[in-house]
This record gives structure tokens, sequence and C-alpha cells, in this order.
């Protein structure tokens, strides 16, 4: 694997604490100035740990990402277009240089390129363009019975269409991933999976069973794969989807925020890793008055009141110690505790808005470190309260663990992964790839814009957006 450049500077700012922990719910005083410079060195830092976990645990010989580490059991593709993203990153920041950066970028796209399609059911990686949610860690192929999956095709290409951007060097290396990310994504049938749902976007297909039931409807993170359908030169679908996915949403005032709604907080935020929607709107937005990012940025404060409120009195939820999305759990089990019947998860998609609330107490830091742009002052005081909170139960090698539970507390009860620390709670045992890269992208983003700013001079994007009906601010005068 290829060394880090220089000295693993981020680990020098490592124990950087902000303030006193454990502020009482609904009670956030303003902070200082100081406060502020500290919050923005531990960003820094937990940046930076995010960043090494891409660079660190992807497969060197192939470029592909673990789902999870450290027990990867398969590569997923999602994974992998966000170390696709994050590698700009580390160059920009001075913690891997651009040849070697380059290089890994070049191994991941030649991989996936060369890697077999077709329908069937084993020995392949994808068919149409698509890839399966899941690959073989070492040979690329299908992962025992696992999906072919749209929206996690669509999160490798966006991040492919990241470093197709951000690597326009005259030299070879950068000229054929050029030409690598143009050829994945120009190969993508996105018609294909209009099939069964037209005309919304089919989920899933198995060559055991054929397509799924679900398609992408209601706000969620399928906004890029519509507009990277859109905006495909060579297999695109009608713009009649678009107006078809925003037909589906759902309006609604939730902990004092009028806000499109979706629970968890990913949907808020993967498609504005790659997009910058501010001061952009289609027609659906034109007509409530606001644009995506401001959608979120209410979304992201609606989650913190909802913490504060805590209607189902869970520990430590507060101003500073808030945030729900899918993340690993600690068991699938239900028990009492202080006469309350808890009913516990592992994996599964946490969130809380106006049409559900799934909540067993378990926070996950990405929900926060996802969203610091949309509310940086409310983000990056919690990610420090984290930090100083929980430690190193939490805060490790690759920066925050995925998920912790502050009310599970007894140490009798049968996990299914991580720890319980006496006194303190659940915590996992592992980082989740999917769930690592919105915080490195986001951290990134909100300090340079730099994927907002390489995504807005991709051509493939645009035409997206622009056949979505996209008009005003950065887009304005671009869609002929």
């Amino acid at each position: 694997m290829t060394s880090m450049r220089g000295p693993l500077r981020w680990l020098t700012v490592a124990l950087i604490l902000v303030g006193p922990a454990g502020c009482a719910a609904g009670v956030a005083p303003a902070p200082t100035p100081a406060a502020d410079a500290r919050a923005e060195a531990f960003v820094d830092s937990l940046q930076a740990r995010t960043f090494a976990y891409f660079w660190e645990t992807t497969n060197p010989r192939n470029g592909l990402a673990p789902d999870r580490w450290p027990n990867p059991p398969f590569a997923s593709i999602a994974a992998v277009g966000f170390a696709l993203t994050a590698y700009p990153i580390g160059v920009e920041r001075g913690w891997v240089s651009r040849v070697d950066a380059a290089e890994r970028t070049l191994t991941t796209l030649r991989f996936m390129w060369g890697l077999p399609q077709g329908t069937d059911a084993s020995g392949l990686a994808g068919d149409r363009g698509f890839f399966y949610h899941f690959l073989d860690m070492e040979t690329g192929l299908r992962y025992r019975n696992t999906e072919l999956s749209t929206i996690d095709t669509a999160l490798l290409l966006a991040g492919v269409l990241v470093v197709q951007q951000y690597f326009g060097g005259g030299d070879a290396r950068e000229a054929a991933i050029r030409a690598y990310a143009d050829s994945l994504y120009r190969r993508v049938e996105w018609p294909y999976f209009l099939r069964d749902q037209r005309p919304l976007i089919t989920m899933a297909w198995r060559p055991e069973r054929g397509f799924g039931p679900a398609a992408y409807r209601g706000y969620d993170e399928a906004m890029i794969l519509y507009v990277l359908a859109l905006g495909s030169p060579t297999h695109p679908i009608d713009p009649a989807a678009w107006t078809a996915f925003t037909s589906t949403y759902e309006w609604a005032d939730f902990q004092g925020f009028l806000h499109v709604n979706f629970a968890p907080l990913f949907g808020h935020q993967y498609s504005h890793v790659f997009i910058d929607f501010r001061g952009i709107y289609d027609a659906y937005m034109r007509g409530r008055g606001i644009d995506y990012f401001e959608n979120s940025v209410r979304a992201t404060r609606s989650q913190r009141q909802y913490a504060i409120a805590n209607p189902g009195r869970w520990a430590d939820y507060g101003a500073d110690i808030w945030g729900l999305t899918a993340s690993d759990g600690p068991t699938d089990t239900t028990i009492v505790i202080d006469g309350i019947s808890r009913r516990f998860r592992t994996y599964w998609a946490r969130g809380a808005a106006a049409p559900y609330i799934n909540d067993d107490g378990t926070i996950a830091p990405t929900a926060t470190g996802g969203s610091v742009p949309f509310a940086p002052d409310i983000t990056m005081r919690a990610l420090v309260a984290m930090r100083e909170r929980y430690g190193d139960d939490l805060y490790t090698r690759y920066g925050f663990l995925d998920a912790f539970n502050p009310t599970l507390k007894d140490t009798t009860v049968r996990l299914r992964r991580g720890r319980i620390v006496a006194g303190k709670g659940w915590f996992d045992d592992n980082y989740l790839g999917i769930d690592q890269g919105p915080i490195v992208a986001m951290i990134e983003n909100h300090r340079s814009a730099l994927v907002w700013e390489l995504m807005k001079k991709n051509p493939y994007i645009v035409r997206g957006l622009c056949r979505a009906g996209f008009t005003g601010g950065w887009i304005e005068g671009r869609c002929n």
C-alpha cells in the first residue's frame, strides 16, 4: 500500500477537547471565538482520520473499498464512490501526493471497467453498466445473492465523475482516468430500470427473481440517481421521471421546521455531497420558495430539536448529542430499562420526521458530520461534544466509530456487535464506508466547496439538472 506523504499530522490534534461536556438538554450556550477555533481544529483532525479510512482500508490491488472495517466481509460499490471522492480531497489537504492519488484512482477505474457483466447469477460484477451492491474484495465479482443496485451504482458513478473532473492533467495517467470514467458512465443503460415502475426508477434487480417491487419515490437520497440518469448522453431517461419523483414528496412541519421530509439524515446528505443546490430551483422547490440546500438545513435543525425535546426519554439526548440516520446498532431485542420497555435493533434506517420516527437511542456521528455545511454552528459543536464526552470509546483510528447508544448500559445483554462500556453505554466496533464518506466530503464542501466546484464543471451533471428543470444561481444560462 502506498504510504502517506509527510507526518500523520491529524494525530497531533486527536485529543482536542472543547468546553464542558454534558450540557443540559436544550441549553446551548453561544460558542466563543476560541471555541470556534478549537472546533475547526478538531474537525481538521476528524476529516484527516476519516480520509485515512479510505486510503488505508481500500484494497490497493483493485481499488475496492470495504463495506466496513475492521470486519470487511465484502466491498461496497457506494463506498468505492466515496473513496474516489475522497482522493482529490486528500491531495488538496496534503495527505497524499497527486501522483499516488492518481495511481490509486486509475487502478480503481481500470478494474471496475474490466469486470465482467451479464445476466448470469454468478461469476459477474453487474449488468448493463450497473453493478451489484456488494462485490468480493479480491475478485470484484458478485457477493452471494446481493442485488443489482441503482442507487449504489449512482453513488459509485458520482465519485467516478468527481475524479474525472479533478484529474485534468495532460499526462497519460490522468488522461486514462478521464477516459475510463467516461466509459463507465456512458455504459449505463438507465431506462432499463424504468421497466416495472415507469416513470420511476426501480431500486433493484436479481437474476434469480427479476426486478424488485420498490421504486425511488418521495424525497430521499435518489436525487443524484435521477440527475445522473437524466444527464446521460447515451441512455438517458425522460424528464417526466423527475416530475414523477417530486410529485411523491411529503411537505410537512417537524419540530417547527417546514420542509420536504425524509426521516434518516443520509437522505438529506448523499446527493448534496456531489451537487451544490444553493440558489438553484426545480419546479417543486420554486413553488415552495426554498432550495434543496435550505431544505436540508431545516431537516438537520429539526433533528436537533427532536433530540432536545427527547420524547422517547433516551439517555444523553440534547442540544449537543443528537443525530439519527441509517447505522449499525447493538442488538435485536426488547428489554426493560428503568421501567420502560425498550426495543433495540442492529442495522436500521433510524430517523425522525413527520411521517415516522425510527429511534432506539442509537446515535450516528455521520448524521451530524455529513450535515456540517447545512448547520456548521450546531453540527461542529455536536461532533466536538461527542468526542469529549465519550473519548476513545467512540473516537479512534479512523475518527468516529459508526454508532453508539448511551441508553443501553446493561452488560448482560447479548450483542450482535460492539461492546458495552460500564456507565457509558454501547459503542460500535466498526466503521462503515457509506457513513465515513459524507463526513470527509461534506466537511470539505464546508471548508472549500471542492467537490461542489468540480461537479459544477461536469457536463453530465449540468445536463441532468437542466433536464430536471433547474434554473437560477450557478446553473442559470447553462441550459441550452
